[in-house]
């Protein structure tokens, strides 16, 4: 799969089990049509580099946002199950969720 124009890209401090500091970086490719359905569904790429593979993986929803969203949501996975210590301005969930307060 090909990432495509990158909308969005975030660094990751990452500390291996041995002490070793490296940077991990998310990338986020433009929704797209998802040239394969016949439904119009959307497809989403995502890439993390700096964690062993890094192949282009995507995400697939009924729109270009639902696309966006699971493909972040993927990503927050794939991290979580990395095996090495991360972190990104002390946040959890290295600010892959976005819960505002609502008014």
């Amino acid at each position: 799969m090909d990432l495509g124009t990158v909308v969005a890209e975030r660094r990751i401090e990452a500390v291996a089990q041995d002490g070793t500091r490296f940077e991990v970086v998310v990338r986020l490719g433009t929704p797209r049509p998802d040239p394969l359905s016949s439904n119009g569904d959307w497809l989403c790429p995502h890439q993390i580099a700096g964690l062993g593979s890094e192949e282009v993986a995507g995400a697939y929803g009924v729109d270009s946002l639902q696309a966006l969203l699971l493909s972040v949501y993927s990503v927050r996975v794939k991290l979580a199950e990395s095996g090495v210590t991360l972190d990104w301005l002390g946040m959890p969930e290295l600010g892959l969720t976005v819960e505002p307060a609502l008014r």
